[in-house]
């Protein structure tokens, strides 16, 4: 399965000023597999520490801070040798040891010379109390599920996603790629962008199986919630994970704690939301008074949605049965388009550095589903989920915002289009938002590269 993160992972190995690497990441999003398929393609060897299936290794890092007798220990008890260069040593499930955490500092100081990579499942958690790790001493790759382009590779559309790559210009997408590239979103929808889950349907083409997958790594999700919560925050946890659907489905998406159990307040709350916003598994998406820099200084802190960290989980955890594939673009539509919204936003958190926001005002009401920081600009973003793009809410923020806003907007299932300084970028070249926004910008307009249909 192609992952493009592998070259980011090839830049940290061949950086003169190399550090430990530590990937954070849901669990089962692929860290595992991507840093043994690493080790497999870039290293004559690899040695694999799991710290949860063998708790017993944890002694080498509890017992001495010596950079030589861990490794000489290792060494041993893998029968293998760790050499600098041209050994991977990956610690895995590192948060089940939070000495070996604290020995990647040692690493870097003592030890630069060995390829040190670690991953968790829960990292995030960890990684949130300030005196859990050693600050400035470590790198930091986040692995996010599958994105669309690498669905597309994964499913024999290898052709799709290099005509994908290949656009360089804003004109309209021919239809012999369009239709095709929607019909493969909709999978995408369903089965998202969870390796295991993309691994059975590619293999198997049964898309029942694929969903019986997703349903296993939701319950998965809801035993962490048991095992490392607090017994007063996990019965919240577990409300407010089952409840994002629903809030996804009201006309405004504004997170209700009423919704999740009737007189619930934010401070009851907050740590188990916290729990989750930390681990991962939920993005908190804050309201914007203003399109200022930085975008996070005009942050109202009371009002925020949620989105799960994968569009297959929330399809999976809102009930909505994988048929909807066949249904023309109801897939796009359901629960007031929730999923399209899902969707675009993992698009956008894995291009832009920092978080996308929203904006809305109330009586009349008016919301603009996603603002994005491009270099020093904020934008405004639409999700429409189909063809029918009518809508004010675009329009009133471009009118309150003339002077700032540059450039407008809009994903939908229209075609690709610049008209005036409203952008539509289609559903399927979401992960391609920056390289269309940039190029919108320019204003840029010659003709698209042609790729040939593989047979």
């Amino acid at each position: 399965m192609f992952r493009k993160d592998i070259a980011a992972l090839r830049e940290w190995k061949n950086s003169a000023n190399r550090k430990p690497l530590i990937l954070n990441g849901i669990r089962q999003v692929g860290k595992t597999w991507l840093l043994k398929e690493f080790g497999r393609l870039e290293y004559e060897n690899t040695v694999y520490v799991n710290f949860e299936e063998n708790p017993a290794f944890a002694e080498f890092f509890t017992t001495s801070k010596d950079v030589s007798r861990i490794i000489a220990n290792l060494s041993m008890a893998f029968a293998e040798p760790i050499r600098p260069e041209t050994t991977l040593l990956i610690l895995d499930e590192i948060q089940e040891c939070p000495a070996a955490l604290t020995a990647l500092k040692y690493f870097c100081e003592n030890a630069s010379e060995y390829h040190v990579a670690a991953a968790g499942s829960l990292l995030g958690i960890m990684l949130a109390k300030p005196a859990s790790f050693p600050v400035g001493k470590v790198e930091f790759l986040t692995i996010h599920p599958l994105t669309f382009t690498e669905f597309l590779r994964a499913d024999n559309a290898e052709n799709l996603a290099r005509y994908l790559e290949s656009i360089e210009d804003i004109e309209p997408i021919p239809a012999a790629f369009f239709q095709p590239l929607n019909e493969k979103l909709k999978m995408y929808l369903i089965t998202g962008g969870m390796p295991e889950a993309v691994l059975e349907w590619v293999s198997t083409g049964d898309i029942m199986r694929a969903d019986k997958i997703l349903s296993q790594i939701l319950l998965a999700y809801e035993r962490d919630f048991a095992k490392h919560m607090t017994p007063k925050d996990f019965p919240k946890a577990t409300l407010i994970w089952n409840s994002v659907p629903s809030q996804l489905a009201r006309e405004n998406k504004k997170f209700i704690y009423r919704a999740v159990k009737e007189g619930a307040r934010a401070r009851e709350y907050e740590d188990a939301l916290t729990w989750l916003s930390d681990a991962g598994l939920i993005y908190k998406i804050f309201r914007s008074s203003k399109p200022g820099l930085p975008i996070s200084a005009y942050d109202d802190i009371s009002a925020f949605k949620l989105y799960l960290a994968d569009v297959g989980l929330l399809r999976c955890l809102s009930g909505l049965h994988p048929s909807a594939f066949s249904e023309g673009s109801r897939l796009f539509s359901e629960f007031k388009g929730s999923l399209t919204e899902n969707y675009v936003l993992q698009a956008l958190i894995t291009q832009f550095s920092s978080i996308p926001r929203y904006w809305a005002v109330d009586n009349p009401h008016y919301e603009v589903d996603f603002l994005i920081q491009f270099e020093n600009l904020v934008l405004p973003v639409e999700v429409k989920a189909g063809e029918n793009v009518a809508g004010r809410s675009l329009q009133k923020y471009a009118e309150r915002f003339s002077e700032e806003t540059p450039l407008r907007i809009r994903f939908s299932l229209q075609n690709l289009t610049l008209d005036g300084n409203l952008l539509n970028i289609p559903l399927c070249l979401a992960d391609l938002s920056g390289k269309c926004i940039s190029l919108a910008l320019k204003g840029k307009t010659p003709s698209l590269q042609s790729i040939e249909i593989e047979k």
